[in-house]
């Protein structure tokens, strides 16, 4: 697909709504995606009111495209149905428990990245906000997910109003190993990262930011050791919230 050698990240929507047959039509495709004992262990929730967008935009940080966007997708972790139907059907369910919430993260990824594959190939613009997976507490109140439900990707999905530079990707041979998986050399490092060193945009991070490396951008300002552990905690305290992590 050549959506996907040209894709990128689109933050600004044209007005034009998306009609309900194309979104049913490419989440319908999206759940041919391969999955964990084919028990599709995801949900989707999907918005379009100004209300509900309104209302989601500050637990997403306030960042734009939430309440431009004409949809916004939020994928979720659930074991909830499936653990329901096993009750349903005089089977009991064991999948409270860390294990199943992983096998449901991937089902909900695999789900997430297909739509958004065959959303820009249907001509769309999508943006993943990875806030979701920072703040899911509040997003789980909002949206009354229950037990066994836990939002891990939002999607917020519209016609393109603007074409970005594409981001940059560090080389194939820099992420593929043959047979085993090979250390890295500082050489290796060195070559890897030299591109991604050299964009002026990353050159200019530096500088403003008054840093040495690009590497200490995402280590003291981006993704920063004390944020990490902040958001870890709060996860598995959802994770326990939510029936899939109990206390030993």
């Amino acid at each position: 697909m050549e959506s996907i050698k040209n894709r990128r990240t689109i933050r600004k929507y044209k007005s034009q709504n998306i009609s309900d047959d194309l979104l049913n039509e490419l989440l319908q495709e999206a759940f041919r995606a391969s999955t964990m004992g084919n028990m599709q262990l995801y949900s989707v929730i999907v918005t379009r009111s100004e209300e509900m967008k309104a209302k989601l935009a500050p637990l997403h940080f306030n960042q734009p495209m939430v309440t431009t966007a004409p949809v916004v997708l939020t994928f979720c972790a659930d074991f909830n149905r499936f653990s329901l139907w096993c009750r349903q059907r005089k089977a009991e369910p064991g999948y409270n428990n860390f294990i199943s919430f992983i096998n449901a993260l991937s089902d909900t990824l695999l789900v997430t990245q297909n739509f958004c594959t065959l959303a820009e190939d249907a001509g769309l613009g999508i943006c993943y906000l990875g806030t979701t997976i920072y703040n899911p507490e509040p997003i789980i109140d909002l949206l009354n997910l229950p037990e066994l439900v836990v939002p891990v990707a939002t999607i917020t999905v519209g016609y393109p109003d603007e074409c970005p530079a594409q981001p940059d990707r560090l080389p194939l041979n820099g992420i593929v190993h043959l047979e085993t998986y090979k250390q890295y050399s500082p050489e290796d490092i060195d070559n890897i990262y030299a591109y991604k060193e050299s964009l002026p945009e990353n050159l200019n991070f530096i500088s403003i930011n008054n840093k040495e490396t690009l590497a200490q951008i995402f280590t003291d300002i981006r993704y920063k050791k004390s944020d990490n552990e902040f958001m870890s905690s709060g996860l598995v305290k959802v994770l326990k919230r939510q029936g899939f992590f109990e206390d030993r």
